[in-house]
């Protein structure tokens, strides 16, 4: 079994909320008019990532003084902002990423939301940002998929929810922004890689790094992403799928992909994974993966892991299989791995596929889910 838990992990695990205390919330406003039933069967029909989005959103308004406002229901569109708005000049943002499932009966289910409503708020804290009530995080999550429930496509694909909070108000100054607009939109979304549950290549980067010590590594804000960007290019134009990030202190040790935290299964059996530093986001598919390799009794390492071992221990076999986890492709298989001075390749294995297997069957209502991580929405 599992032992100790993280400060994440213990205040998902506080969130006892259930659907009924949370639904009704947000109020429908504004234009109700949708698209056709035939144009929604056209675009679940032809799934992409993150392309063509529902025809409403979440939208709730934060002030200072005030707090919270009027939450809502409204149609999907532009955001009317000011040129001045704090988001578009320092950069005050955090955002999540989850999905909402059709199980086999038509019911509608979304995994560990309880998990990511924990560390928006702790996104939020970092970046000097309002909380947001757990129940109004998951409200919005639950009322809007509700009232886009057409968009919810049959398995293996989902509705991908990106609940994001920004910096609205218009100045010029280095200081908190004193209003905030939290949204959710919603998007149907077929698999994350195009070629599926497929081993892709990770290009090790070993010029950029994606966050620093005393940085926003752990908060899931725009920031770090768009540090990962110019690095990811450069993967992609060596022929690469994805780019890996050392530590920043060091330049030795495994971090994280530019979105997906990474495991390494060895030849023994253990399984290891790059500690928590505060550089690397800390994952709810990642921490559910520990959680499913322990109870079955497989060792979980969460260490430091410099590079230079890994690459002794894939030459020597001793590494068996590795892959990435994240939200989008939950799990993912790394055939090829290289930087400027080795490259290679890495065989596919039982571990990964096993709990690409596990997740998969949780989330979709074929399997059981002992620790209660689908929370039903519809």
């Amino acid at each position: 079994m599992r032992s100790g838990r993280t400060e994440l992990e213990a205040a998902a695990s506080a969130i006892a909320l259930t659907t009924d205390d949370v639904a009704g919330e947000f109020t429908l406003t504004g234009d109700t008019k949708r698209r056709s039933d035939e144009e929604i069967s056209q675009i679940l029909a032809d799934l992409h990532f993150g392309t063509i989005f529902s025809d409403h959103m979440a939208h709730v308004t934060w002030t200072v003084g005030e707090g919270w406002g009027e939450r809502r229901i409204e149609p999907y569109g532009p955001i009317e902002l000011s040129p001045a708005a704090a988001i578009l000049h320092y950069g005050q943002e955090i955002f999540e990423g989850l999905k909402a499932y059709r199980h086999a009966d038509g019911s509608l289910w979304t995994f560990r939301p309880q998990f990511n409503a924990a560390r928006f708020n702790a996104s939020a804290r970092r970046m000097a940002m309002p909380e947001l009530p757990v129940e109004t995080f998951l409200g919005s999550l639950v009322d809007l998929v509700r009232q886009d429930a057409a968009y919810v496509p049959q398995l293996p694909g989902a509705l991908y929810l990106r609940p994001f909070m920004f910096a609205s108000e218009p100045f010029l100054g280095v200081r908190p922004s004193h209003r905030f607009e939290y949204f959710v939109i919603a998007s149907p979304v077929g698999a994350y890689f195009a070629n599926g549950f497929t081993p892709v290549s990770i290009w090790v980067t070993k010029e950029y790094h994606r966050s620093g010590p005393g940085g926003t590594g752990d908060a899931k804000t725009a920031g770090n992403y768009a540090s990962s960007l110019m690095p990811q290019q450069q993967a992609a134009d060596k022929g690469f799928d994805q780019v890996c990030f050392l530590d920043a202190r060091t330049q030795e040790n495994l971090e994280e992909l530019g979105g997906m935290n990474v495991f390494v299964v060895y030849r023994d059996g253990h399984v290891a994974t790059p500690v928590l530093t505060g550089t690397i986001l800390e994952g709810g598919t990642r921490s559910a993966i520990i959680t499913i390799l322990s109870e079955e009794g497989v060792e979980v390492e969460q260490r430091t892991i410099p590079l230079a071992e890994l690459v002794r221990d894939i030459s020597a076999g001793e590494v068996s299989e590795i892959f990435a986890c994240g939200t989008a492709a939950v799990v993912t298989p790394i055939g090829r791995l290289a930087s400027d001075d080795f490259e290679l390749q890495i065989p596919s294995g039982p571990v990964t596929e096993r709990i690409y297997e596990r997740l998969t069957s949780i989330q979709s209502g074929e399997a059981e889910d002992p620790h209660n991580w689908m929370l039903k929405i519809a």
